[in-house]
């Protein structure tokens, strides 16, 4: 594999030609195979997978901003060396993008998301606008209340009503939201699904954040978690990818379309999804949308 000749412009920016997984984000998802350096470039050996061919590929590593490992796959400690160098990031993922196993530092030249995620939390006028945009992304529209209890409620409501009508449109006997940290396989089997389906969308959002440079912990709907900001950007899909993803599941099961648990059934609808709707990219336009970050021109 060899790097087309022209790139998208943009420090993120990669062209997707020939490139598994890639868009102009520079993300490169890769399994079942073993990365290593040869001849000063990276060089992945892979089996034949759905992502890949089998075969033996170059990889541009100059034009790729963040290397996805998903599962069998294995790397040597050249390739950390070369990538720490050149600014370019190694993630370990679940298969596309379910699970996020590491949460790497941030990249070279990559300053600008968490500048601007800093200064906006910082000031507690532009903190709460920046959570009032991402509550007009929820309910498409702007909300006049500038109170943050006040949205949260009217989120609350929102949630209640869209559980209900998205459990009816997958024919789900539905009885609210229930969820026992404490003991989460007590729940019913749709609340067991959203539970799983919502790990999967948050370890989603852990890439993008760690993609971007974005600060997990400052959050604007969220507080206090460590991860309160990539709760904020996984709640922005809960209503269009979340619920389908575990209301589809439980309905496969109890149809007996599916023998898989209820875990493994929201996981493989996930897998499909994120790579179909190229959910990673979508959450990492929104950040930078939020932040009014443009790296798409220049020399950056």
């Amino acid at each position: 594999m060899s790097p087309t000749p022209s790139l998208i412009p943009g420090r993120l920016g990669l062209a997707a030609s020939r490139i598994p997984y890639a868009d102009r984000h520079g993300l490169l998802y890769l399994e079942y195979g073993k990365l290593s350096v040869e001849d000063g470039t990276l060089r992945f050996i892979a089996a034949q997978s759905e992502a890949l061919d089998a075969g033996d590929y170059a990889i541009p590593y100059q034009g790729v901003s963040m290397i996805l490992l998903g599962p069998g796959t294995s790397l040597t400690q050249d390739v950390l060396r070369l990538c720490a160098r050149h600014g370019t990031l190694i993630a370990a993922v679940g298969e596309g993008g379910v699970k996020s196993y590491t949460a790497p530092p941030m990249g070279q030249g990559r300053s600008d998301v968490a500048r601007a995620h800093a200064q906006r939390w910082a000031d507690p006028k532009q903190r709460l606008e920046t959570a009032r945009r991402l509550y007009a992304w929820r309910f498409g529209r702007v909300l006049p209340h500038r109170d943050i209890e006040t949205l949260r409620g009217i989120e609350g409501a929102r949630m209640k009503e869209s559980y209900k009508l998205v459990a009816q449109r997958f024919g789900i006997d539905w009885h609210g939201r229930r969820y026992d940290r404490d003991n989460p396989t007590a729940a019913d089997l749709p609340n067991q699904a959203i539970n799983h389906a919502a790990t999967f969308v948050e370890a989603a959002a852990d890439i993008a954040v760690a993609a971007v440079g974005a600060l997990p912990p400052l959050g604007f709907v969220h507080e206090d978690s460590s991860n309160a900001f990539t709760l904020d950007i996984a709640d922005l899909f809960r209503v269009d990818v979340t619920l389908p993803l575990a209301f589809g599941a439980v309905q496969a099961i109890q149809q007996r379309k599916s023998d898989l648990t209820v875990e493994r059934e929201v996981r493989r609808r996930a897998v499909q999804a994120f790579r179909r709707e190229k959910l990673i990219p979508r959450m990492i336009e929104r950040i930078k949308e939020l932040f009014d970050v443009d790296d798409r021109g220049g020399d950056a």
